[in-house]
């Protein structure tokens, strides 16, 4: 067997980008010879098995075949006879498709170390088109390596497969996989910019069509990067893109809360006391578990204002404005609740007449 470091961990390498994980390909190998050497096998589509001591990912070289619709209509073929060209054939782009043996030699069939020199995003071959994934792939590349542009050839196959509908072959988890690296990565706006180069917004991504997203990249959260990515949207269609491609619920509510509340608590000293109170209740503003700090962190990006008074003053609210006192008088239920949401707003209102520091 010869085992070779495959894919982004060379290409990461080579750009002097950290190296985050590895992976590995085994040519001449076997089931049972991977086995007996410890390897504990975890892949249910095609032969991948754990190291035993690393726990890096070690594949078998194989060939895929397209043979039905979606990311997984594929015939896979992993037999010792597989070489490492026709393994590293089947990849998506040139800058993934490079290998390195034991003795550090890099072996590069199909240009990825001249694209990479070059920045530029090169498809490995006409196979490409037969995983629609790698349509997002490309533009989750392109905001991940910020200074490389998609090679025109590429760009056009990509948008051969929008045209063919192939997108929609596609599932909910895929795409937001890739989404969610993308809202990751360096330059996430990019993304989109690709997609609508290549026609390719429709139809995952069909709300951004008239309104690409902005994504400031000083959020530090992938949670508030999708809320910023779906300000541009209306609420209704922001909840109907979340239920599309099934992003997670905190997500989908932290983004709704941006819609919703925007106006109210960007302006929350200019607004009345009662509707600053329902729209910090509406996200649990006065609960330990609130997403009201990262709800202000994207009001604040998008708006260019700063909301650390208005996080103190629900602080400050919450510590001082308690239901204590209004039980000892003998308040409970409806009633103690309608005194706390009273006495909680009156605190508000007089924050709200106290001078800015």
């Amino acid at each position: 067997m010869e085992i070779y470091l495959v894919g982004g961990a060379i290409r990461d390498r080579l750009l002097g980008l950290p190296v985050k994980e590895r992976d590995w390909v085994v040519v001449g190998g076997s089931v049972a010879a991977m086995e007996d050497q410890g390897y504990r096998q975890v892949g249910r589509d095609f032969p991948v098995f754990l190291h035993p001591e690393t726990g890096e990912e070690y594949a078998l070289a194989r060939t895929e075949r397209r043979s039905g619709p979606g990311h997984r209509g594929f015939a896979v073929h992993a037999g010792a006879e597989v070489t490492l060209e026709q393994d590293l054939l089947r990849r998506d782009l040139t800058v993934n498709a490079m290998a390195e043996a034991a003795d550090g030699q890099l072996i590069d069939p199909f240009g990825g170390q001249a694209d990479l020199e070059a920045r530029i995003l090169r498809h490995v071959s006409p196979a490409f088109a037969e995983d629609p994934l790698r349509v997002f792939r490309v533009a989750r590349f392109a905001a991940k390596l910020t200074d490389f542009q998609v090679a025109p050839e590429t760009l056009e196959l990509m948008r051969e497969i929008a045209a063919e509908h192939r997108l929609s072959e596609l599932s909910a988890e895929r795409v937001w996989i890739e989404l969610e690296k993308a809202l990751a990565a360096d330059a996430p706006g990019r993304f989109f910019e690709v997609l609508q180069q290549a026609d390719a917004l429709f139809p995952w991504f069909a709300e951004f069509a008239r309104v690409l997203p902005v994504v400031p990249v000083s959020l530090a959260g992938i949670e508030q990067r999708y809320a910023a990515m779906t300000a541009v949207l209306e609420p209704d269609a922001c909840s109907a893109f979340g239920e599309r491609i099934k992003a997670p619920r905190r997500h989908c509510a932290l983004a709704l809360a941006v819609l919703q509340y925007r106006d109210v608590l960007t302006c929350w000293r200019d607004s009345p006391a009662e509707d600053v109170y329902q729209a910090l209740v509406s996200v649990r503003g006065f609960n330990p578990d609130s997403v009201l700090a990262a709800l202000l962190e994207v009001l604040e990006m998008l708006h260019d204002v700063d909301l650390a008074d208005l996080l103190q003053a629900v602080r400050d609210v919450t510590r001082t404005v308690t239901a204590g006192p209004l039980r000892s008088r003998g308040l409970a239920g409806a009633a103690l609740g309608a005194a706390l949401a009273r006495a909680r707003i009156d605190a508000i209102a007089a924050l709200q007449r106290t001078p800015m520091a």
